[in-house]
């Protein structure tokens, strides 16, 4: 009799476990009633809801050129601009970074914020930085994550005063580019068991050559070293919002990509590229034969940061000359929008 029972009351404790698990979801800790207008501290942003985003700032000894507001990657936060930023220095380029919800040390770390939180703050911080430098050329530069985050807040109109827009590797690798078995298993995951720490690249992904970098960020306690799945479902539908957006983004836009990442694949970068025209012509695209994802912090980088800070200096009446890398590879997207 007993023995009897054992399957029956094995396949009851299976379905009562997965009922358990279906009711749960996952979890996004978004903006918070507004309680007051945002406001640029030295070191943060008190956001409209009064969540504190630590503040990095990069100041050149004169006054800048250019200014730079810098959204960084997943599971990375404002400090991932230090080795860039530095250089722009130099170049009389100023930089604004802030840690993002969920991320460094802003609040709900390890939590997912959604994308109308991420792009609100956004839109704050670019107003910000724009009423204390009114009369300076302001970019808005997102890498990776931060990409998506920039091309859904320019499509909203909420950085649409910026001088243009530089998306470093953008992170567009929705479900499209995974494909429906990969989509939905990590959508089952997310809404099963939304704690359970979630994949943060392809099996055998290499984000850079730079070792000694890898090394750094493996011992950085900042760094979000182990998602929870729910926040790399959160990612995927914020860059399948960044795909839907690309169609109507208005700014001058300068992509940055390298030949050699293997998290974004290039038909799915290419696809979404080739879907931006501003005033009837495809973004200014550069790719890098040396490049990987890190495309700021790789062993090559300097050619990346001489770029931007070439791009971001010059007139916009001469944004079309050629970059100083020689990594120019614009007429790909013409091409591929005349298919």
């Amino acid at each position: 009799m007993t023995m009897g029972r054992r399957p029956g009351l094995l396949r009851i404790a299976m379905v009562a476990m997965l009922l358990a698990l279906g009711a749960c979801a996952p979890t996004v800790i978004g903006l918070g009633p507004t309680l007051q207008p945002a406001a640029l501290d030295s070191d943060h942003i008190v956001a409209r809801d009064g969540a504190v985003l630590p503040l990095t700032v990069w100041r050149p000894p004169q006054a800048p050129r250019a200014v730079i507001l810098a959204l960084h990657g997943y599971i990375d936060y404002s400090n991932g601009f230090a080795l860039p930023a530095s250089a722009w220095v130099t170049q009389g380029i100023q930089t604004y970074a802030y840690d993002q919800r969920g991320f460094g040390r802003a609040p709900h770390r390890g939590r997912w914020a959604g994308t109308d939180a991420l792009v609100a703050d956004a839109a704050d911080a670019f107003a910000l930085v724009r009423a204390r430098h009114p009369d300076t050329p302001i970019y808005v530069l997102g890498e990776s994550m931060g990409g998506a985050i920039a091309m859904v807040a320019a499509a909203r109109g909420g950085i649409g005063a910026a001088q243009g827009l530089i998306l470093v590797a953008p992170a567009v690798r929705g479900s499209e580019a995974l494909g429906p078995l990969a989509t939905g298993l990590l959508r089952n995951l997310a809404h099963a068991a939304p704690w359970l720490a979630g994949p943060t690249g392809t099996p055998g992904f290499r984000p850079t050559d730079n070792i000694a970098l890898l090394q750094a960020l493996s011992r950085d306690p900042l760094i979000l070293h182990h998602p929870r799945v729910d926040m790399t479902w959160g990612l995927v539908q914020l860059m399948d919002q960044a795909v839907a957006a690309a169609p109507e983004l208005r700014l001058p836009t300068l992509v940055l990509v390298g030949a050699r990442d293997a998290l974004v694949p290039d038909g799915a970068m290419m696809r979404t590229l080739a879907r931006i025209r501003v005033d009837g012509a495809p973004p200014r695209l550069a790719v890098y034969v040396n490049g990987w994802h890190m495309l700021l912090r790789d062993l090559d980088a300097a050619r990346v940061h001489g770029d931007i800070a070439y791009w971001v200096t010059t007139p916009a009446s001469e944004h079309d000359r050629p970059l100083p890398s020689g990594a120019d590879r614009s007429a790909l997207l013409a091409q591929r929008g005349t298919r």
